[in-house]
């Protein structure tokens, strides 16, 4: 009787582990629809009705060009590249800093005669110094941000490159996490030198939770910071000029799916943005695959579509709003003509 009853006992945990299993399965499988018909509908809608560039676009520009190896010919191509768009800002590889946060004046020799000469062939533009370095997490070396002195030799390196005649500073730091007070010091003391000198705080940041709390778990399956709350995001918004979201290595499988998530985090980002910050969306001009970034869905138009959708829908009257296109030594003619037709002037 013991060994019939034990026997049914087993049969009975297998079948409720079964129909766990199987629960969980049509749970996971559920939210998946659901997720995938909510993208969807964030990217249907008319992007016309958002109207065109405002003319706080902006390119993130390669190291080539302070180092020496552009020429005029590159140049003139860059200018016909811009032409019909609203780039005005221009990002320009200037570091990385060293991981102390000092910036080693030899990476950037032909800085002042690139900036004159972009300022002869594209006038009106304005060229900021694009500064960034790993920060230290997870016991990996990086930027220890916590730390008064590495904070203070940030301020210094970004004081110095502005001598060198950027008008501007550019900071991409990353992976920063959730919450981190240490980078909000960082902000607050290269803001404050910038509006001394008369020129924008730029910073390039990662997304906004597209589920509530979802940057808590990030950890798991990326083992770094993938996401902000939207609480964080405003606060760093209030401490700079421009804020340029990196809306892009979403894994999305599908356009449709990668613009209505652009639409999502473009709407996040609006709430939490005030109107005297420019809001900048990336677009993903490069075309590498891997599980992170699928180049046949993460286009240029897509998210062109997705962000102009989305401002139709939420904002359509913000002026202090733009797309910014990673990065210039990748993107194709393609892109440049998804972005000009997509976004032009």
């Amino acid at each position: 009787m013991s060994r019939r009853l034990a026997s049914v006992s087993g049969l009975t945990w297998l079948t409720w582990l079964r129909r766990a299993a199987m629960a969980v399965a049509t749970v996971s499988v559920l939210a998946v629809l659901a997720a995938t018909v909510a993208l969807r509908l964030e990217y249907n809608g008319d992007p016309a009705a958002a109207g065109g560039s405002r003319g706080h676009d902006a390119v993130w520009l390669g190291h080539a060009w302070v180092d020496g190896r552009r020429t005029a010919a590159d140049l003139e191509g860059l200018r016909a590249h811009l032409a019909g768009t609203g780039v005005h800002d221009l990002y320009v590889h200037a570091g990385p800093l060293e991981h102390d946060g000092s910036l080693d004046p030899a990476l950037y020799p032909g800085a002042a005669r690139m900036i004159a000469d972009m300022h002869r062939v594209l006038p009106g533009v304005r060229v900021q110094a694009w500064l960034g370095d790993t920060i230290a997490h997870g016991g990996e070396a990086g930027l220890h941000l916590s730390d008064p002195a590495v904070r203070d030799r940030i301020r210094a390196s970004a004081d110095r490159i502005l001598d060198a005649g950027f008008q501007g500073v550019h900071l991409d730091l990353e992976p920063v996490p959730e919450g981190d007070s240490g980078y909000l010091q960082v902000l607050d003391s290269v803001h404050t030198l910038t509006a001394v000198r008369g020129v924008p705080l730029s910073v390039a940041v990662p997304q906004i939770d597209p589920l509530p709390g979802l940057h808590a778990v990030a950890y798991l399956p990326f083992s770094h910071p993938k996401w902000w709350s939207q609480s964080y995001f405003g606060q760093v918004a209030r401490r700079c000029d421009q804020i340029a979201v990196m809306a892009y290595d979403t894994s999305m499988p599908a356009s449709s799916l990668f613009g209505g998530y652009v639409a999502q985090q473009t709407a996040l980002a609006l709430e939490a943005t005030p109107p005297g910050t420019d809001l900048l969306i990336g677009l993903p001009g490069y075309h590498t695959e891997n599980m992170g970034h699928h180049g046949y869905a993460e286009t240029v138009a897509a998210a062109i579509h997705g962000a102009r959708v989305s401002l139709a829908r939420h904002a359509r009257d913000r002026q202090t709003f733009g797309l910014a296109l990673y990065v210039d030594f990748h993107a194709t003619e393609s892109d440049w003509t998804a972005f000009r037709e997509g976004w032009g002037t």
